[in-house]
């Protein structure tokens, strides 16, 4: 039987996996895909507290970081495509030597 700590074990093991993406950058796009999996660790960790309590505020919390989630995605990766057309590179690297 799945129980509330396996659960929290799995939301912990993606958090790290999101933090130690996060932390080593090298590509704004795997900088988004590590927010998302930080985001998602989250979630899985409300909705499974939600559940266990059975009070759906948890849940809603979820709801409302996917929303923000889904906009951070849109913006983002609408500078993300506009950076590329402008360098050629999506490389955090080329950030240090915007020129003005």
């Amino acid at each position: 039987m799945i129980t509330l700590t396996h659960y929290l074990v799995l939301a912990a093991i993606l958090f790290v996996i999101g933090l130690i993406g996060v932390i080593r950058r090298k590509n704004l796009l795997l900088l988004f895909f590590s927010t998302e999996i930080l985001l998602n660790a989250v979630n899985i960790a409300f909705a499974a507290i939600s559940k266990y309590y059975h009070d759906l505020t948890g849940q809603m919390f979820s709801f409302f970081i996917i929303a923000v989630a889904a906009s951070e995605v849109a913006v983002g990766l609408g500078l993300l495509v506009l950076w590329y057309k402008r360098n050629g590179t999506i490389d955090l690297d080329s950030l240090q030597e915007m020129k003005g």
